[in-house]
């Protein structure tokens, strides 16, 4: 078991293949999306220390304990930590039975990383990563109402252009996540060509500016080299 450099907040995430090159991926790509990994070679040492993550990307299959074994062993268990299972063939038995088995979602490989970490954000929020509140989303002392695009930090409320909210939403969705400007360019703005990552860095500075305009210390942390995170302060 080898583990990837902790960082503050971050959601912590069992990678299980029995190929050490693709588990090599896996913890280097997810490490760099802001994830803390814990890497496991097999079925066996997957269950071991499956209850110390937040979520499993697990490879369906291995020798000895399979990954739809795991899948299954764990869900006997009563664990609902969320699964994103890995196959190396898109065969419709593979994705029943891992489903059948308890999986949440199911990639095939070759897997593109960025995919990858997108799904495992969107099984985190599902299980609980960002608390609902009402049609919205509260980090902290950010509440934001999705509805009605309304935002309110520590009681105040703040005035935000569109694309502002858009924005602070993915940041408070995953908060605690370093986010990287390719993932915030594409959640916010999409595939438009036209806009850089300059953009982010703009609005980041824009939002900075209505949160901490009376004074509140800085929520919205830049990781030098990798992008964006929310920090929910106490």
């Amino acid at each position: 078991m080898a583990g990837g450099g902790k960082q503050m907040g971050a959601h912590r995430i069992l990678a299980v293949d029995d190929d050490p090159a693709i588990l090599r991926v896996l913890r280097r790509g997810l490490t760099l999306e802001g994830f803390t990994v814990e890497a496991a070679g097999g079925g066996q040492a997957a269950l071991e220390i499956a209850d110390r993550v937040d979520a499993i990307v697990l490879d369906v299959s291995m020798p000895g304990v399979s990954g739809i074994e795991v899948c299954a062993e764990l869900r006997r268990r009563g664990s609902e930590v969320p699964i994103l299972m890995l196959s190396a063939l898109d065969e419709v038995a593979d994705r029943v039975a891992g489903l059948t088995a308890g999986a949440d979602d199911y990639m095939v490989k070759p897997f593109d990383l960025t995919e990858l970490a997108l799904r495992l954000r969107a099984l985190l929020r599902r299980s609980g990563a960002a608390t609902p509140v009402g049609s919205g989303v509260r980090a902290g002392g950010l509440v934001l109402d999705t509805d009605g695009r309304g935002a309110v930090f520590n009681g105040r409320t703040l005035a935000l252009t569109r694309r502002e909210f858009d924005l602070l939403e993915v940041l408070a969705r995953n908060h605690g996540i370093v986010l990287s400007r390719e993932v915030l360019l594409e959640r916010v703005w999409g595939y438009d060509f036209a806009v850089t990552a300059n953009a982010v860095e703009t609005f980041i500075g824009y939002l900075r500016r209505k949160l901490e305009a009376e004074g509140e210390p800085r929520i919205l942390e830049t990781v030098r080299g990798v992008g964006y995170v929310l920090r929910v302060r106490s």
